[in-house]
């Protein structure tokens, strides 16, 4: 039968998705503990110190593993890190590393939700009303500022908020230090200037995408068709437009997720929120391995989940990549 056919093919196609994603999430670990095995100098010296006696930097050494092949310690991690055990910080009071970033990472959820809460909306709306009103005024603005925020980084866009909101108008703070396990909801004002900074430093691209693909969808031949036909405008817009244009509107969002996941290091650092961004600094600055190992992996299943989710809701919303299933 035709339709299971093609139910079957569909299923196929996202266990094939899915089986592409575990594949690339295996490789990444294994390039993550690479990179964080061989960076230069000895990581038991480098985390108790210059005063460390050599006894304690052997005790270490073999607490950590150092001295067995590369192999036998990668499969170790890996099995460990499948179990859901990220190590033991080696800086401080050596904490689980799972307890370590539980907060650095909420706070980092909660500001890159806010961002994406209001980001999608506000792009989403601006591209389609640009993309149908191609070439009258407000698409010539919306195209304009989109372009020119597109050539400048977020830490240029978040000093210039701090020197506008925070400093020749003190509306806002300009940092956002956000202490101890206080959610970062229950003060928003410290969420406005880093939230504010990646909606404009992320929305240029998401409208420009919107708006090209709105306008291929708009000058296509049955929307031409319903047009003659007397189908009113917005419904136009509504049921044939936006409908066939979400297939690229999803990857673009799929892409904007993507950069907020860099583009929140540089705004977390710049505003001294205490995420995920500053959390990696530390470890790094203190040659925390395991932390830099559980944040780096994070990040990358975050990446490649992001990638998944993507792909997958395409070929649902999608007849034409459906058919081809």
């Amino acid at each position: 039968m035709p339709g299971a056919a093609s139910s079957h093919g569909l299923i196929w196609m996202i266990l094939r998705r899915i089986g592409v994603a575990l594949v690339l999430a295996l490789v990444v670990s294994f390039l993550v503990y690479a990179a964080t095995t061989v960076l230069p100098g000895d990581v038991a010296a480098a985390v108790l110190g210059r005063n460390a006696t050599p006894e304690a930097v052997a005790a270490l050494r073999e607490q950590l593993g150092l001295g067995d092949p590369f192999a036998q310690r990668y499969l170790a991690w890996l099995g460990a890190l499948v179990r859901g055990d990220l190590g033991t910080s080696l800086a401080g009071t050596r904490m689980p590393v799972s307890e370590l970033i539980a907060t650095p990472v909420r706070n980092t959820a909660v500001l890159a939700g806010a961002t994406l809460l209001l980001l999608v909306p506000l792009a989403l709306f601006v591209g389609i009303l640009s993309g149908v009103r191609q070439g009258r005024a407000l698409d010539r603005a919306a195209a304009g500022v989109s372009l020119t925020l597109t050539a400048v980084p977020e830490f240029v866009v978040g000093a210039l908020l701090v020197l506008a909101l925070a400093v020749y108008v003190p509306v806002l703070p300009a940092v956002s230090l956000v202490s101890g396990d206080v959610n970062p909801l229950s003060v928003p004002e410290f969420l406005v200037l880093p939230v504010l900074t990646l909606i404009i430093a992320g929305a240029a691209y998401l409208i420009r995408i919107v708006r090209i693909s709105t306008i291929e969808a708009m000058a296509t031949d049955y929307v031409e068709a319903a047009r003659l036909a007397g189908v009113p405008e917005r419904r136009i817009v509504t049921r044939y437009a936006v409908r066939n244009s979400l297939a690229p509107t999803i990857q673009a969002i799929s892409a904007t997720a993507q950069w907020l996941l860099g583009g929140i290091f540089v705004v977390e650092v710049l505003f001294a929120y205490p995420g995920v961004g500053n959390a990696l600094v530390t470890a790094v600055q203190v040659r925390d391995v395991p932390v830099i190992q559980a944040i780096a992996m994070l990040l990358a299943l975050a990446f490649i989940l992001i990638n998944l989710v993507a792909d997958i809701v395409t070929i649902l919303v999608d007849p034409r990549l459906r058919t081809a299933a």
